[in-house]
Formats: structure tokens, C-alpha cells, sequence
């Protein structure tokens, strides 16, 4: 009799773990494009699905926080908006933090809302984060429409707005923003899959950083005297304030513009984000075991 011997079978593909925390594989991002469309459409469609209003809400949200912050910091605590008008100067600063939040705080339960999914498809698990940062960007512009009507408003009735040249850099700042975003987010959602307090810890940080950030108030207001001072040193170190400050600069010409500020929050936005795609990598290996 003949021995047969077992041939060796070859897969036409094998999925294998990450060997590298340091390993991003990019590449396998592009292949699954079709996928992330697919997330992105998905969030993007079902923040207004079975709503009256649709798409509206997009505006309503901005709107409501704007009149809120006229009424409350404008006309009763008599916050001064740097000869701005006030609904320009809140809603300038809205929209952006809007931004910073929806990356983040979607980004920061990825482990946690997709544990059903993770544990049953395989695909690369970057691409959700991804989707809510490319979703929370469209809704963005919606609202950056709504940002530009205002604008175009006071512009049009004579209102002393100086947008400045360097109104090109907005791509860069809205880079920066949802860079930050994102890697906070990767950051908190690895380290909540071992230590679930942090989730409350995450809805309170937000918004004590709101208030540390020059939202409802311009950098300016911030004085020179010893406390000040200490105040302002603070707020450097929050790359939010450069970020928001050039923003008002670049379309309002108002706000204080730091060259080193703005190198400072780009390379803060690198470092936060490499370190969350590092401790991401490091727990997706295994994060089924834990949930």
C-alpha cells in the first residue's frame, strides 16, 4: 500500500494579530474603504432617522446652545466677546468644540458599544473610531454652514469683521481638532475596557475642559495680574486655546495668534494620537477576554 501523505493546505488568506503594538497597518485600512463608507453612512444617517426635523437638528443644536450662552454669559454675566457680536463669537466657538466632542467622546466607547460585533467579524478595528471622526467632520460643515450665514449676515450689515489670509490654515486647525479627538478618544476606550469608572470620569473631564477653553470667552479677558497670569499659563498648555483663538483670528480678526502655540498643539495632536493607536493596538489583541 501506497502512504499517502497529507498535502499542505494553502489559505487564499490568513488573518493573524497584530505582532507590534507599533504596527498600524494602513494599507489594510485602504482595502476595507468600502466598510468604513459603510460606518460612516451608518452614523452619520441615524443621528436624525424617525426624527420630525431630520436633518434640521444639525442647526437646532448649535442654535439653542448660542441663545443660551447670549442670555446667560452675554447679557446677564456681561462676559465681553472682544467687540464681536455675540451670537458670531459663541457659535464660532460651539462648532468647533462640537467637533472636538463628537470625535472624542464616540471615539472613547469603541470597545465598549461594538463588543458584539468585534467578537464575531473580523476587520480592522481602527475603522470604527475612523468613521465617527469622518462622520462627526460632515456635521460639522453642516454646521459650519450655519456659522457662515451668521457671518455673512454682519458682514453684509456693516459689522467690522476682518477675516485675514490666513484663513488657509482652517483646514489645518479642523486636522488638528479631530487629530486630538481621536486620539483621546483611542486612548480612553482602551483603558475603560479595565477600568469602567473612567466612562464618568469622561462626561465630567469634558466639561471642566470647556470651561478651561476660550469658548464663552475671548483670551483677552484673561489679565495681566499675577493670578491672571497663572490663569493664562494654564490655558497655553490647553491646545484648545490656540486652536479656537486663530480660528476667531482668521475669520472674525480677533484673537490672540501664537506661532508657537499653534506648533505646540500640532505636536501635542501627533503625540496623543500615536499614543492612542499604540495602547488601541495593545488592547484589541485581547480586550474579548476582558469585556
Amino acid at each position: 500500500m501506497k502512504n499517502n501523505k497529507s498535502k499542505e493546505v494553502k489559505w487564499s488568506n490568513e488573518i493573524y494579530a497584530k505582532k507590534s503594538v507599533f504596527s498600524f497597518n494602513l494599507k489594510e485600512l485602504v482595502n476595507y474603504k468600502d466598510l468604513l463608507y459603510s460606518f460612516v453612512y451608518r452614523d452619520f444617517v441615524t443621528f436624525y432617522k424617525q426624527t420630525i426635523l431630520g436633518p434640521i437638528w444639525f442647526f437646532i443644536q448649535p442654535i439653542m446652545v448660542m441663545l443660551t450662552y447670549v442670555t446667560v454669559f452675554g447679557n446677564i454675566a456681561k462676559i465681553s466677546t472682544d467687540g464681536i457680536p455675540q451670537p458670531l463669537f459663541y457659535l464660532s466657538g460651539i462648532i468647533v468644540w462640537n467637533y472636538f466632542t463628537e470625535c472624542f467622546l464616540k471615539t472613547s466607547d469603541t470597545f465598549n458599544e461594538n463588543q458584539n460585533i468585534f467578537g464575531k467579524v473580523f476587520f480592522p478595528r481602527l475603522i470604527i473610531p475612523l468613521s465617527k471622526v469622518i462622520a462627526g467632520l460632515l456635521k460639522f460643515f453642516i454646521q459650519f454652514i450655519l456659522f457662515l450665514i451668521f457671518y455673512l449676515y454682519y458682514l453684509k450689515n456693516g459689522v467690522l469683521i476682518q477675516p485675514s489670509i490666513f484663513i488657509l490654515t482652517f483646514p489645518f486647525l479642523i486636522f488638528l481638532v479631530g487629530t486630538i479627538g481621536l486620539g483621546l478618544g483611542l486612548f480612553f476606550t482602551s483603558i475603560t475596557v479595565k477600568y469602567r469608572d473612567l466612562k464618568f470620569f469622561i462626561q465630567f473631564g469634558i466639561q471642566l475642559l470647556m470651561f478651561a477653553t476660550p469658548i464663552i470667552y475671548p483670551l483677552s479677558s484673561v489679565g495681566d495680574s499675577l493670578s491672571d497670569s497663572k490663569i493664562r499659563i494654564f490655558m497655553y498648555l490647553n491646545p484648545f486655546t490656540h486652536i479656537l483663538e486663530t480660528f476667531r483670528y482668521i475669520f472674525l480678526g480677533r484673537g490672540e495668534v501664537y506661532l508657537n502655540g499653534l506648533i505646540y498643539s500640532f505636536i501635542f495632536s501627533i503625540v496623543i494620537v500615536i499614543l492612542g493607536l499604540i495602547t488601541f493596538n495593545n488592547v484589541e489583541k485581547n480586550f474579548i477576554d476582558k469585556i
